[in-house]
């Protein structure tokens, strides 16, 4: 066995004896097992409350149909088979994130999965997202499945309308293709999204009827938006003036950062000619914006923190961005976090704040550093697009002069 692989082996037995002495009741699970029944059964979807949580259905009606299968199995059974899939997801996604990266080369790219793999279950979005048993890395591969391929690629496009179709917000990425004239990959998308939510209107009607026209927009039903387990731009900003709503203020900032995040994802994905891994920055930077956003993301929706420290490290080439990757690593690894007394987020003392938002500040962070590149690329360009002008104003009064003499 190579060192990777023994230590990712290492890791993961560690991690499992860690999780199995926890014995975490991956509610999650227990919540899309429920909604599956709810197919099944022809139970009311959107009325039904898991026993013993009283937590509610909160995914699209589509996601609720690929739910169903599990309720084939016995719940023990369901938590083996859960956690398997999403440890062999969290490889998936190591790989499409190297991918995605175009780095290391492909002879060292097998060991960096494997570290990955086993180190990566300790990041706290990925180590939540195994504890709860959430959907998160499958949503996050279909994403980067589309965003790792040509653009000439007919599918480019159908995971993330499937990716929309199960969460929504992934939706985005439709956008930043459009934006970045991908506009067939982003015409797929859509149609993917449309077909999906169809099939799913076919099945469940009223379902859908009340998701789309009503449970959409009731933030409530995925829960309490000042909870430090939110980490989006708007439940920093509740924990910070302690406040439930925010009011125009919030919105405001949520609005500017989402303009801000998304341009410069499209100003990255337009730079190819002159930005190193063009794609992969207007990729994470597009995430980051929509976890921002997010009325709700929680902890366990930031798994894009792998593919994020993938990128920092193959561009780990100057001090100032091997600091940057090490606060990422830091923040991602600490489960600082979890240190906040948590249990509403309101009247947290000032001297928790920095620990009750973490990764709202880092993902504003990271986007203005990315802008700030942007920028002098832009003017960089503007540089030699001048240069080259003169260039050739020059060329064509020397061909001018030699005409005449001739």
């Amino acid at each position: 066995m190579t060192i990777a692989s023994c230590v990712a082996t290492a890791s993961l037995a560690i991690f499992v004896v860690v999780r199995h002495l926890q014995r975490a009741s991956m509610v999650d699970m227990l919540v899309y097992r429920a909604e599956g029944a709810a197919v099944v059964n022809g139970g009311d979807l959107y009325g039904m409350r898991l026993p013993g949580w009283d937590l509610p259905a909160t995914y699209p009606p589509f996601a609720a149909i690929l739910f169903a299968p599990s309720t084939w199995f016995g719940i023990g059974t369901l938590r083996v088979l859960v956690m398997l899939f999403n440890i062999t997801l969290l490889a998936l996604l190591a790989h499409l994130s190297f991918r995605l990266v175009g780095w290391p080369g492909k002879q060292r790219r097998r060991e960096a999965v494997l570290l990955a793999t086993g180190l990566g279950v300790w990041l706290e979005p990925v180590y939540t997202t195994l504890q709860y048993g959430q959907v998160n890395l499958a949503i996050t591969c279909l994403i980067l499945w589309d965003m790792t391929r040509q653009d000439r690629s007919r599918f480019r496009g159908v995971g993330i309308g499937l990716a929309a179709a199960i969460k929504v917000t992934p939706g985005l990425f439709a956008v930043y293709l459009l934006l970045t004239g991908r506009v067939r990959a982003a015409a797929v998308s859509g149609g993917t999204f449309l077909a999906a939510s169809l099939v799913a209107a076919a099945v469940l009607p009223d379902a859908s009827y009340g998701f789309w026209t009503k449970y959409l927009w009731d933030t409530r039903r995925v829960g309490v938006t000042e909870l430090v387990d939110n980490q989006s731009l708007r439940g920093a900003v509740c924990r910070l003036f302690s406040t439930n709503n925010p009011g125009l203020a919030g919105v405001a900032v949520c609005g500017l950062v989402g303009v801000f995040g998304l341009t410069v994802a499209v100003t990255a994905g337009r730079f190819a000619r002159l930005l190193r891994r063009a794609e992969a920055w207007g990729t994470i930077c597009t995430a980051l914006t929509a976890l921002l956003i997010s009325p709700i993301s929680w902890t366990h929706h930031w798994v894009w923190c792998l593919p994020l420290i993938v990128l920092l490290a193959a561009e780990a080439d100057s001090r100032a961005r091997r600091i940057l990757l090490g606060v990422v690593l830091v923040e991602f690894v600490s489960h600082a976090l979890w240190l906040v007394p948590h249990r509403w987020g309101l009247g947290i003392a000032w001297y928790w704040q920095p620990l009750a938002s973490v990764y709202a500040p880092l993902a504003v962070a990271v986007l203005a550093v990315v802008g700030r590149r942007l920028w002098a690329l832009r003017e960089h360009a503007g540089v030699i697009a001048a240069a080259d002008l003169i260039v050739q104003e020059a060329e064509l009064e020397q061909n001018a002069a030699l005409t005449k003499q001739m």
